[in-house]
């Protein structure tokens, strides 16, 4: 399968978006075209149980972004990420080196990171309401605790219009067709030879903010930026600022 996905800009390097969990590819409206304006060819895509991209078998995410990067006949890419995008993208980079020339992290997750109470607590809440039926309680609970002080009411409808249309496809899925984690380990990620930046928010959830200090040792290319106004959301939360990081990082990679 390939990925659901959009192409803009003509320019020689191909700058790849990863959405976060609770989001598809709409979720970079704020950033696609202006980083397409900035001299990009740049490619979002649903990742399978997301937007426009069913389930239809088992399947590793970053293995599909790589299957994606080569029907668009892209040799290399700078990748974006947030949240579970982001370790997609640090999949990607470890499984498929070759595939990626920079990295940049927004809160993003970690391979085998392990959570703490608060993200835990979370979790038996999203479990809890699902199982109830509250569909209606579950997007409100994602939308209240991934959006930052800064989100506002269409940042907030954009998110709860994209995480009920993913849980409404995800829930359906028969657990066969269930995505299949690689294993990375630190030394892995260790092993990740390019340019990466790593964002998190003041506002984000503690879990978050330890990955960003996991990923800054543990990255030999990492240069970390706190953002005091963010939460887990940035991209949605001020999206002008956020295309303005993401352009000055490119810019700085490709010279």
């Amino acid at each position: 399968m390939t990925l659901s996905h959009d192409l803009a800009g003509q320019g020689p390097t191909t700058v790849l978006l990863l959405h976060s969990g609770v989001c598809d590819r709409r979720m970079w409206d704020g950033q696609f075209h202006a980083l397409a304006e900035a001299g990009h060819r740049v490619v979002r895509c649903d990742l399978r149980g997301f937007g426009d991209t069913p389930v239809d078998a088992a399947h590793t995410h970053a293995d599909d972004v790589r299957e994606l990067l080569d029907h668009l006949g892209v040799e290399r890419a700078a990748v974006v990420g947030s949240s579970f995008g982001g370790k997609v993208a640090l999949e990607l980079a470890v499984r498929h080196p070759g595939h990626v020339s920079a990295l940049a992290l927004l809160a993003s997750g970690i391979p085998g990171f392990a959570p703490g109470d608060e993200l835990r607590a979370w979790d038996d809440r999203e479990d809890e309401l699902l199982e109830a039926g509250d569909l209606d309680g579950a997007v409100e609970l994602n939308v209240d605790t991934w959006l930052g002080p800064e989100a506002g009411p269409e940042a907030r409808a954009l998110v709860r219009e994209m995480q009920r249309h993913a849980f409404e496809v995800q829930l359906a899925v028969p657990e066969e067709f269930h995505p299949v984690t690689p294993e990375v380990t630190a030394d892995d990620l260790a092993g990740i030879e390019v340019p990466a930046l790593v964002a998190v928010g003041a506002h984000d959830l503690p879990d978050f903010r330890a990955v960003a200090d996991d990923l800054t040792r543990l990255l030999p290319g990492a240069r970390r930026v706190d953002l005091d106004w963010a939460g887990h959301l940035p991209a949605l939360e001020r999206p002008a600022e956020t295309a303005r990081l993401l352009t000055a990082f490119l810019a700085e990679t490709g010279r």
